[in-house]
């Protein structure tokens, strides 16, 4: 292959330029929609399907895609692309048609607001905590990424010193454009952009497999390049793994572990992800929007993991996998057409940051914050409270993100980083949502036994060795957490009373269409 110049020629410069300018300005023009918490939090209830089905993607593919996947893809091959096919449709699917259904009609702005009227506060606190500690790590991992990939295709650095701290230009440009933009506009604003960030990232990312199979000669030239590497490489073309492989993806993990609980728990429990059908404009528009992002999801695959396989031809001495990708765009691609792709790449992780930033408030606005002020007062936070502490509190984490985010300098590759934390708490909250919704004798005790020691079996998974074959065992601990909080809620619901009809009503399976008072409840909650 011959290498283009590094770094981006004048007209890439100004697709750069352009895209920065509309993307920051579409997203402050929706502050003069923002009027209350709803209007920030769920965008009013408004969003069409096809809006959610984009946001949806945009915001999963921007923070393990492009970069994260495609690295893995470079690291140990084409088994990474279960965490798309195996790991996305058949588990969108069954959460549209099982979860959001409930959250949607329960009219709650966050998952633990949900558990915590099937359960209890302990609950909702509990799991609003997890999830807004995850994802402010989020943020910093997606800011990060966003700083490794711009220093690797402009072959250039951006940092100076202030003090004895030592800032990344990087880092802080993405928290300026994110952070403004999601604060004036919260989740329409979010959503909306990310629609034009899923376009421009579906173009670029086409236009990149395309011109990186042509370079290596198809699938089947590829195939052969990189078998002939050695036999280290055998099994970067077989999709399911033995059990026993050294690769942190086997077969027994990527069925049981991805496709069971972590990818079900993921589109079912993921704030960042199920936020976007809380605001649909119906029921029907929450779970096609959910649908239509399973669809697009099939794709994603062929424009990351192809791109990174590829790079072990291309470019076979990268020191981490997660330079795959902006090392291809910098070496392959053309004047013109490498800025459209560095504007998809750049695209893919800011839709990240502005959705674990939007879910991140909203979990502490309304799930701790709205707690506290409920215990210590007696009070409930009004629409205009609401949006100032979530504003506030939108602006406080992408600044502390951006502190962190150097902090995660040296990690192998983010994709099992990422896994590694889910996992240390997808099972036991997968758990108690499957129970508490399909089992209406799940007790609220149960619910909270099986969260805390759930997560405290994680621990213990994660901090023994020699347990699984793999030295990376998310898949594992995942599966086997959820084993153990499913028993633990079970026992624990058998030898304590009964949660009364009332508390439970309208959110168990099968009560919708066989209790008309049910129909009665439902339209309180949503009005």
């Amino acid at each position: 292959m011959e290498g283009t110049e590094s770094g981006l020629a004048g007209i890439d410069l100004v697709i750069v330029v352009i895209y920065m300018a509309g993307v920051f300005g579409l997203g402050t023009y929706f502050a003069k929609y923002v009027k209350g918490a709803g209007d920030f939090f769920v965008a009013g209830k408004s969003l069409p399907f096809w809006a959610i089905g984009m946001s949806v993607v945009v915001s999963d593919i921007g923070a393990t895609d492009f970069i994260a996947t495609a690295g893995a893809g470079y690291t140990y091959g084409v088994s990474a692309a279960n965490f798309d096919w195996i790991g996305s449709m058949p588990a969108m699917v069954f959460a549209a048609f099982i979860f959001i259904p409930y959250y949607w009609r329960a009219g709650v702005f966050t998952i633990p607001e949900f558990l915590g009227r099937r359960y209890n506060s302990a609950v909702q606190i509990i799991h609003g905590s997890i999830w807004g500690v995850f994802l402010i790590t989020m943020l910093a991992v997606m800011l990060w990424l966003t700083a490794q990939m711009l220093e690797t295709i402009l072959q250039r650095e951006f940092s100076f010193a202030l003090g004895s701290y030592e800032v990344n230009g990087y880092v802080w440009l993405i928290v300026c454009i994110t952070g403004i933009y999601t604060i004036s506009g919260g989740l329409s604003a979010v959503v909306l952009t990310d629609v034009v960030q899923l376009i421009v990232m579906f173009v670029g990312g086409f236009a990149l497999f395309v011109l990186s199979m042509w370079e290596v000669g198809g699938w089947g030239g590829l195939q052969e390049q990189v078998l002939a590497l050695g036999p280290e490489y055998e099994d970067h073309f077989t999709m399911l793994l033995p059990h026993d492989s050294d690769s942190p993806y086997p077969w027994t993990g990527i069925v049981f572990g991805l496709g069971i609980v972590m990818a079900t728990g993921y589109m079912a429990g993921n704030q960042a992800v199920v936020q976007r059908t809380l605001g649909a404009r119906s029921e029907w528009d929450a779970k096609a929007g959910m649908l239509f992002a399973g669809f697009l999801k099939v794709f994603i695959p062929l424009l990351v993991i192809m791109p990174g396989l590829a790079a072990i031809v291309l470019a076979p001495d990268l020191e981490n996998g997660d330079q795959a990708v902006p090392t291809m765009i910098r070496e392959l691609l053309p004047p013109g057409l490498r800025g459209l792709m560095f504007v998809a790449l750049f695209a893919a992780l800011m839709s990240s940051v502005d959705s674990y930033l939007n879910s991140a408030s909203t979990i502490w606005t309304t799930d701790l914050y709205g707690s506290f002020i409920r215990y210590t007062r007696g009070e409930t936070l009004s629409e205009r409270h609401a949006l100032f502490v979530g504003r506030l509190f939108t602006g406080i984490f992408i600044i502390i993100a951006g502190f962190v985010a150097p902090m995660l300098e040296g990690q192998d590759t983010m994709y099992n980083f990422i896994q590694t934390a889910l996992s240390m708490f997808q099972g036991p909250v997968f758990a108690i949502l499957l129970l508490g919704i399909m089992w209406r004798r799940t007790t609220q005790w149960g619910g909270l036994a099986g969260l805390i020691l759930g997560v405290a079996f994680t621990t213990i998974l994660h901090n023994t060795e020699d347990v699984f074959p793999t030295d990376d065992p998310f898949l594992f601990v995942a599966w086997w957490s959820f084993i153990f909080s499913l028993a633990v809620t079970v026992i624990v619901s058998l030898i304590t009373p009964k949660d009364p009809d009332e508390k439970v009503r309208g959110l168990i399976f099968g009560q919708i269409i066989q209790d008309g008072e049910v129909q009665r409840v439902l339209r309180e909650r949503t009005e």
